[in-house]
């Protein structure tokens, strides 16, 4: 089973205020999917504009200061949640438009955080949609939290890579984000930046400066929880999906230029 997590940056314009979506991009993506030969895949995809502006501004997973404070957050959560609800709805209509079986599961409906880390989910429902042929689509969404002092989070689509590749026990995980994978430096701005090939540490990633930040961390928590999964002898990728082919490739099991994460 092979793990695939499309960032929010890919398939959203995050750097608008208002949520917005890459309707090129995701069409064509979701096209290289069709087009792969993969036997069990979930795809778990970011937020981008349709969560992160909302999460931030009503400071989701902060300290919850008064009633007023948890009636404000309660409504940031409830705009969150039916935002990123709806970007799934899309990336879920382009795959099953483009010929792949797709079905939406919603995080906040099975998986529940202490202090911003997942404690407990319900995958008996994933494991039967993968034997049955579908393809999971899961998102980074906000959820409730058991720790009194915040009651609710922002979980990350890393995360629940993390996690589901633990517990499905995944063969491969593919990151397809807006760049070839790790640098020294920033890429976006430097052009002496050269591509990190291999990544068995965070040491390794001698990154000053990260491509993009958001509410759920920058690339270093990225590969963060990437670098756990080694542990499980799971290795990950991280690929340039802007770049034609290489989603379709990486799932084929091409090679694709990149970052790998192995030891």
């Amino acid at each position: 089973m092979i793990i695939l997590k499309i960032g929010g940056s890919v398939i959203t314009r995050k750097e608008e205020d208002e949520p917005t979506i890459d309707h090129e991009n995701l069409k064509r993506i979701a096209g290289e999917i069709a087009e792969s030969t993969h036997q069990k895949l979930i795809v778990v995809h970011g937020a981008g504009s349709y969560g992160h502006p909302l999460a931030k501004k009503y400071a989701i997973g902060d300290e919850i200061r008064n009633k007023e404070d948890l009636e404000r957050k309660m409504m940031g959560f409830s705009l969150t949640q039916q935002s990123v609800k709806e970007l799934n709805g899309l990336v879920t209509e382009h795959l099953r438009r483009e010929g792949t079986l797709s079905v939406s599961i919603q995080p906040s409906s099975f998986i529940l955080t202490e202090n911003k880390r997942i404690k407990r989910a319900e995958i008996a429902l994933i494991k039967r949609y993968l034997e049955l042929g579908f393809v999971p689509v899961i998102y980074g969404d906000v959820v409730l939290d058991e720790n009194e002092h915040i009651q609710m989070a922002v979980l990350s689509g890393d995360q629940i890579i993390k996690f589901l590749a633990e517990n499905l026990h995944a063969k491969r995980v593919i990151l397809a984000t807006d760049v070839d994978g790790i640098y020294n430096k920033n890429p976006k701005k430097y052009s002496d930046a050269h591509l990190i090939e291999t990544v068995s540490s965070l040491e390794q990633m001698e990154t000053g400066e990260e491509t993009n930040t958001d509410v759920t961390g920058g690339m270093g928590g990225k590969v963060s929880e990437l670098l756990e999964l080694l542990e499980l002898k799971i290795e990950s990728e991280i690929i340039n999906a802007n770049t034609e082919g290489n989603i379709r490739k990486a799932l084929n099991g091409e090679n694709v230029t990149g970052t790998r994460i192995k030891k």
